[in-house]
């Protein structure tokens, strides 16, 4: 059996970013209270392994931003790398909390870009995954905007086509963003499309498409990281054989590897290195070993 990693894959400068940012907070803060407004990123390792740094993760998908903003009283709050709206931060300083905006460039960029469009008239399609922190975030601009998860939501739109103008979350698959964007095309010809798939999510993704002779592709990811599950529907759209999405090297199965002469590990951009190598390790010794060895995380690797 051969192994072989993805390149490129795991972090991306967003969330390296966002980490660095969150053990610095802690370095020059070193008694204040740190929160984290949600998840840093989309891993649970990289939550559990900033609780070794003293910085509390705040995260609960029933409640909303400002909810949650109300359980902090003081110290400082680190907005996520995916994007805060400008309200929360309102809602942080009339706290007269400190904040930190780990906010990815990219999503930055794209906020940027469709306040002028909103300023400028236009109506947004927004292609995203519903109550995704980025999504939310965009979202909260304008009421202008409108959120495309599925096609339902394009068929149940009616609007004006004069000023429309499309665009997406950056961590979408880019099958199926042109996808949205010729179905939109066809409905709202006079639309204006701007691509904004971060140049690493593309760049992860062009790497599974080009794979060759691939009989298995570990995705190493957290489930709730919306890149590593588009890399994960990617492999299974392009035809290969076996596709699995893990978190850490204990959920590779004896069953996974039957039948199978070369495996590909990828991971997410907010997946640790170490979670990849540690899949890698436990693959190449079993194809020497045929023992599946069953790993635990040491989370002083994480970060």
């Amino acid at each position: 059996m051969n192994v072989k990693k993805v390149i490129p894959s795991g972090y991306c400068k967003g969330v390296i970013r966002a980490i660095e940012l969150a053990k610095k907070t802690r370095l020059e803060n070193k008694e204040a209270k740190i929160y984290v407004l949600g998840m840093i990123v989309h891993n649970r390792y990289v939550a559990e392994a900033l609780k070794r740094y003293r910085i509390e993760t705040l995260d609960d998908k029933a409640k909303s931003k400002e909810e949650l903003l109300d359980k902090i009283d003081d110290g400082i709050v680190i907005f996520t790398a995916h994007g805060i709206a400008d309200r929360i931060k309102k809602k942080a300083e009339d706290k007269g909390l400190k904040y930190v905006d780990a906010s990815c460039d990219d999503v930055i960029a794209t906020q940027k870009l469709v306040k002028e469009k909103i300023t400028e008239g236009y109506k947004v399609l927004y292609i995203g995954k519903k109550s995704h922190p980025e999504a939310l975030a965009i979202l909260s601009i304008s009421e202008d905007i409108h959120l495309i998860a599925n096609p339902d939501d394009l068929s149940s739109l009616k609007l004006d086509d004069d000023k429309i103008f499309v665009t997406n979350q950056t961590t979408m698959s880019l099958l199926e963003v042109k996808s949205f964007f010729d179905k939109i095309a066809q409905i709202y010809p006079k639309a204006v499309f701007a691509k904004e798939i971060c140049n690493a999510t593309t760049m992860r993704q062009n790497a599974i498409l080009n794979l060759k002779d691939c009989d298995l592709l570990y995705i190493v990811g957290d489930p709730s990281s919306n890149n590593s599950m588009k890399l994960k529907e990617l492999g299974e759209k392009v035809g290969i054989r076996k596709v699995r999405m893990i978190e850490d090297a204990s959920e590779i199965t004896e069953t996974d590897l039957g039948d199978v002469k070369n495996v590909y590990v990828t991971s997410g951009a907010s997946t640790p290195a170490y979670l990849q190598e540690q899949v890698i390790a436990v693959l190449k010794d079993y194809a020497q070993t045929k023992v599946l060895k069953k790993p635990k995380v040491d989370l002083a690797e994480i970060l």
